[in-house]
């Protein structure tokens, strides 16, 4: 028999409290036998509660893991514990598992353990709750992946791209990435009554490849009469969807009139235009479409859509800001770095300057010439360390010091002690590495110094190149001074090769590699300066990361 001494126990307030709630409660014995059920746990198991009493749990409900382990551990040790059981009851369900929360209590009368006490809450979803938690997780697992793969770079074009191919196939069979021209933002109309937008990308499944081309190519502009979708999605803020469009409507979606004909035969039949907003400001539109047998578009899909149009905006607009920042900087770069001075007439310069991709900040390379009166040339290049608008500054700065040091005839020791004298007490002063060059078309002397800047290079006629020796000193601005001087020949034909670390280094190599890839070169025998300087950016390929200075100078013969 079940022990039933705790329910004859308890007050009868008490037993009217557990019969009256909407908690299912159940009490069992020692031998897990129950001993007593209330009205809400009958009815979740489908089975009157005199038929649950002395009967144990797969008894009464064998379609039920009970979790028996957890209920002896609490007979066992009297600790409190919840558990989550699943499985099916005796009352019928669509669902093919049910879940069960329950909350489970060693219960005591006189010292003797008689029985634990559990009340049990039904946690399982609907079929249409299950589906919409499906679908949440699905859209999470979106968001997620679409934050790795749009936004690679600083791009503007390249971010739109990566949208498109996410969308396509996943949410739409063609997308585009509409963006306003900078120059017309934020109306972007370019007469009355007329939006103009740029088609960034354009992506398509390949069934629709061709029929999408009737959106407008990439690159191309767009203009959109009133009323028009994308027109109306910028106007309101809010994700436009026209399933099933008239012609009218179709053709306002074509890039033209006359490529609605190309829509129709390509089966597109709905569009969904979400405007792409970023920190208030306007950016353009997502255009979706679908044909065939793609459904119909709905709310949900646009919630979708604009939760990733939300997040690529974010990346569309940093990369927009860096690439107008980074123009702006790299034309005052320019604008800084001089023309090198003209070189006393026996001496031929050719230099180069490229500045780093577009992904990369500016930086602070600089070259100069200067001819003194003693028939001599200061030849010069450097590198202010960093990559910044405040590096190209102090660029400018080197330079223009390096005019007024080099103008009088010392030696290029004597000019990088005179320029790191100066230089030390600035707070805002920046190191850079420098290498001075004074060369004598007379005697066909080089003397050489260096603060920490890379050797020259000697190019022979033939082609051949080798490093000059050169005991670099400490960077300018250091304040320590001491700068050896060595001196080489540089005969007529030959060319003096002066160079910055964007030249040759690489991150994933120690320095002499990368400077043994330099003397590796076979440049043109033979070639005038221009042509070997080409020949030198050609051969090596410098990456993206880093500006490069190239200075070559030749004496004539």
């Amino acid at each position: 028999m079940a022990d039933d001494r705790v329910w004859r126990a308890l007050p009868s307030p008490v037993r009217e409290l557990l019969e009256g709630t909407p908690g299912a409660v159940g009490v069992l014995d020692t031998q897990l036998r129950y001993v007593y059920v209330n009205s809400a746990l009958a009815r979740m198991n489908g089975a009157p509660a005199a038929d649950h009493i002395g009967r144990t749990i797969a008894e009464v409900v064998p379609g039920i893991d009970a979790r028996l382990d957890v209920l002896r551990a609490v007979l066992a040790d009297g600790v409190p514990r919840e558990t989550t059981s699943s499985g099916q009851t005796r009352v019928p369900s669509p669902l093919a598992r049910r879940y069960f929360h329950g909350a489970y209590h060693r219960l005591e009368v006189d010292g003797t353990v008689i029985g634990i006490a559990g009340i049990v809450l039904e946690v399982t979803a609907s079929r249409q709750q299950q589906n919409e938690l499906e679908r949440a997780r699905e859209r999470l697992s979106m968001l997620d992946s679409a934050s790795t793969r749009i936004g690679t770079t600083l791009d503007m074009d390249t971010t739109c791209v990566e949208l498109a191919r996410f969308l396509v196939p996943e949410l739409g069979d063609a997308a585009s990435v509409d963006v306003l021209p900078p120059e017309e933002a934020p109306s972007g109309q370019t007469v009355p009554g007329v939006l103009r937008l740029r088609r960034a990308s354009l992506v398509a499944v390949p069934d629709l490849e061709e029929t999408a081309a009737a959106l407008g190519k990439a690159g191309e502009h767009i203009d959109h009469q009133p009323g028009s979708a994308a027109r109306r999605a910028l106007e309101t803020g809010r994700p436009v969807i026209e399933n099933m469009p008239t012609d009218d409507r179709l053709g306002r979606a074509a890039a033209h009139p006359d490529r609605l004909a190309a829509l129709r035969r390509g089966g597109v039949h709905s569009g969904l235009v979400v405007p792409l907003v970023a920190r208030g400001r306007a950016l353009g539109t997502v255009t979706l479409i679908r044909a065939g047998e793609s459904p119909l578009f709905t709310p949900e899909d646009t919630v979708v859509v604009s939760d990733l149009a939300l997040r690529a905006a974010v990346s569309i607009d940093n990369a927009r800001r860096f690439t107008r920042e980074h123009g702006i900087a790299l034309d005052l770069q320019r604008a800084l770095l001089a023309e090198p001075g003209a070189p006393h007439p026996g001496l031929e310069v050719a230099f180069r300057y490229r500045p780093a991709g577009a992904s990369a900040l500016v930086g602070g390379d600089f070259y100069e010439t200067v001819a003194r009166p003693d028939g001599s040339t200061l030849l010069a290049i450097g590198d202010v360390m960093g990559h910044s608008l405040e590096a190209a500054v102090e660029m400018s700065h080197y330079q223009a010091m390096l005019r007024m040091v080099a103008a009088g005839n010392l030696p290029p020791g004597r000019v990088l002690d005179r320029m790191d004298r100066l230089t030390a007490p600035l707070a805002t002063g920046r190191p850079a590495t420098c290498l001075a060059v004074v060369m004598s078309p007379r005697t066909g002397t080089c003397t050489f110094a260096s603060a920490g800047h890379l050797p020259p290079a000697l190019v022979a006629p033939d082609g051949s190149v080798r490093l000059l020796q050169v005991e670099p000193g400490p960077p300018l601005a250091a304040g320590f001074g001491g700068y050896p001087e060595a001196t080489a020949q540089c005969p007529p034909g030959h060319h003096l090769l002066l160079y910055t670390d964007g030249l040759v280094e690489r991150r994933d190599e120690a320095i002499d590699d990368s400077l043994a890839r330099l003397t590796h070169l076979r440049l043109p025998p033979h070639a005038g300066g221009e042509q070997l300087l080409d020949a030198v950016l050609t051969g090596l390929s410098p990456t993206a990361d880093d500006d490069v200075a190239l200075l070559a100078a030749t004496l004539r013969d």
